[in-house]
């Protein structure tokens, strides 16, 4: 029996699991414990502090991050109330249990948010690097599979949901490959940023107390290990700019999906496109004939879901009161969530793809129907012959249903008129 709350932990858990390491709670103490640790090295270093053991072992307690552990933070969290503390204890224990004799010089100097500001950064440029963007690419291929297959079949279009001139399904599939292409360029390059810089971004107390040392210098390299940038003036958080700006970019992402979606949806409606229906598949529950377009509905609303998120988050992170208020420590922590409705959307889309032939009947049925859609050509010929009054002319021609002869006279042929449109 499943008792959990939200679908993406239950009904789509099946979906979202790619993304479960990387933003779940037990995947968020990970990231906190790796930050922890790589700081103690890099200070150690900075410090001339020598390490009983090497470098090497002590990683080893967040590249070989157990359940045990995370529950053993969690049971250290119930006394503190401070989850980021609550890590610093723990590792405090475990380098004891190596004989590593310098655990006071963990979470030196720092403040929470420069583990959080910098362990979820990195969470998400891990997310995006081996996850979310390879898939987004995938997706683009599949796209582009069914541009080269229907690149010259050809079809009416519809503007304002009136038969317009003639175009290629291949080429209306392009469109969205195309956009989908251009925003992953922007993603596959987008440079994460992280906070560190002590309690309100001044590095007050790493300057105190060893005052000779360039303590900018030092983030800027630290971060840089971690493939991030630092970002240079902040207060106690992160200013969130940077997140935003990267969220804006995934919601333009989700609002070509959900616009491809609906292209597709109103395609099937119009018989152009066809599913095929899996062996057991019911559609409707009291009309069998039904083949229902449901993987791009389901897309559909879960891309809804997210962008929603995705506004929520790039509207208020970067608003916080003075040096620091909480709101953002409970808007971060379901930044997982709206990834999550994304990967539902994406896995759905995928799956309606390879569900999809195209109706060629239908296609040409639709062009013979709507001949006079050529007309934008003929006018414009005549225009070239040095007709000024041409439009007006094929207008009275079509009012009057006495087109037969001229598209005798010019010879043109919808399937011909179809310009640029083969890809």
């Amino acid at each position: 029996m499943n008792h959990t709350l939200s679908p993406l932990d239950g009904r789509y858990s099946g979906l979202t699991k790619k993304a479960v390491k990387y933003f779940s709670e037990f995947g968020l103490f990970k990231y906190r414990t790796l930050i922890e640790i790589e700081y103690y090295i890099q200070f150690c270093k900075l410090t001339k502090t020598p390490l009983v053991n090497s470098e090497e072992t002590l990683r080893t307690l967040y590249m070989n991050f157990t359940d045990y552990d995370f529950f053993k933070i969690k049971e250290i969290e119930n006394q503190t109330k401070h989850d980021v503390k609550a890590v610093e204890y723990f590792l405090r224990d475990k380098f004891k249990e190596l004989g590593e004799t310098h655990t006071h010089f963990i979470h030196y100097a720092l403040t929470s948010q420069d583990i959080n500001n910098t362990a979820l950064p990195l969470s998400i440029k891990d997310f995006l690097q081996q996850q979310l963007v390879p898939d987004l690419y995938l997706l683009s291929n599949m796209l582009e599979s069914l541009t080269f297959l229907w690149k010259n079949d050809v079809m009416i279009s519809r503007t304002h949901g009136q038969p317009a001139v003639p175009t290629t399904m291949g080429k209306e599939i392009k469109v969205f490959s195309y956009r989908l292409q251009e925003q992953l360029l922007k993603l596959d390059s987008f440079k994460l940023k992280g906070k560190f810089g002590g309690a309100v971004g001044n590095f007050n107390a790493h300057v105190y107390t060893y005052p000779t040392i360039n303590w900018k210098e030092f983030g800027d390299l630290f971060l840089h290990s971690l493939g991030l940038e630092r970002s240079q003036y902040t207060t106690q958080i992160d200013n969130y700019d940077n997140l935003a700006e990267l969220f804006d970019c995934v919601k333009r992402i989700n609002m070509i999906l959900l616009d491809m979606c609906q292209d597709i949806w109103l395609y099937i409606s119009q018989e152009y496109l066809i599913q095929k229906k899996s062996k057991g598949q019911i559609g409707s529950s009291t009309m069998p004939h039904k083949v229902n377009p449901i993987n791009f509905e389901n897309a559909e609303g879960n891309l809804l879901l997210s962008t929603s998120l995705f506004e929520l988050f790039s509207k208020k992170l970067p608003v916080s009161r003075l040096q620091r208020d909480l709101t953002d420590s409970t808007l971060t922590r379901n930044i997982g969530v709206a990834f999550g409705y994304l990967y539902v959307a994406i896995e759905n889309i995928k799956l309606g793809l390879l569900k999809l032939e195209l109706n060629r009947t239908a296609l040409d049925d639709d062009l013979q129907k709507h001949t006079v859609v050529i007309t934008e050509g003929i006018q414009t010929q005549m225009r070239k012959d040095g007709n000024e009054n041409a439009y007006e002319i094929v207008k009275e021609k079509i009012d009057a249903h006495e087109m037969d002869e001229v598209y005798e006279e010019f010879n043109l042929k919808i399937k011909n008129y179809v310009g640029y449109s083969t890809v």
